[in-house]
């Protein structure tokens, strides 16, 4: 079966979603940041899996279900730390972030029986999912990470692996994202989180 890997950061303010800010507070964009990771962590503690692991900068709190491993992000740029997530998994393995708390267990649950990778693709030219069959760090090493091209440099590396595209997600950066997730995904924390900040006269 597939390790779930989430890469995530502690929800504290001005350290999370600096992008929402403004017009939210730093301490409300941490409160929706932790409620996308709630949500993210819930879906994936019930999608099957081999392992489930949170690839963490900080420290974890009430908001990690029980069932996972923690694993301190390693140093350097993201690319380096998305690398050494793989590195530490023997199999098959799905790496996702906290900023799409959309997501199903339907999409989580893979299958490398006939493929070698798995792309998830962002809207905003990142990617929100990377899957290896085989995991190999040097596949990430080197991709540059936050632009607009991202997603297409990383999706370059797999070529000649048989890859598997997984739908289209958007990523909570901004105040825009927050509201088209909110109401994709009305049933979870992020939303009703999202809604409350609405009614204090945002």
């Amino acid at each position: 079966m597939t390790t779930l890997l989430v890469i995530a950061k502690e929800p504290r303010p001005g350290r999370v979603k600096t992008r929402l800010t403004p017009p939210f507070t730093p301490e409300e964009a941490a409160a929706l940041a932790e409620a996308a990771l709630a949500d993210t962590l819930t879906v994936v503690a019930r999608t099957p899996a081999r392992r489930r692991v949170l690839v963490l900068e900080g420290t974890p709190g009430p908001w990690l279900p029980p069932g996972f491993e923690v694993v301190r992000q390693s140093p350097g740029g993201l690319d380096e730390r998305l690398a050494a997530a793989f590195a530490g998994c023997d199999g098959p393995a799905l790496l996702i972030g906290m900023d799409t708390p959309q997501v199903t267990p339907e999409l989580l649950t893979v299958d490398f029986a006939d493929c070698d990778a798995y792309f998830g693709p962002a809207e905003d030219g990142g990617f929100w999912a990377l899957g290896l069959a085989a995991p190999d760090p040097s596949l990430l090493r080197g991709v540059p990470m936050s632009t607009p091209h991202t997603g297409a440099a990383q999706r370059a590396r797999l070529a000649g692996l048989r890859v598997r595209e997984l739908p289209v997600l958007r990523d909570v950066d901004t105040a825009y994202d927050a509201e088209v997730v909110a109401k994709a995904a009305p049933g979870g924390r992020f939303a009703a989180q999202w809604g409350r900040l609405q009614k204090v006269g945002r």
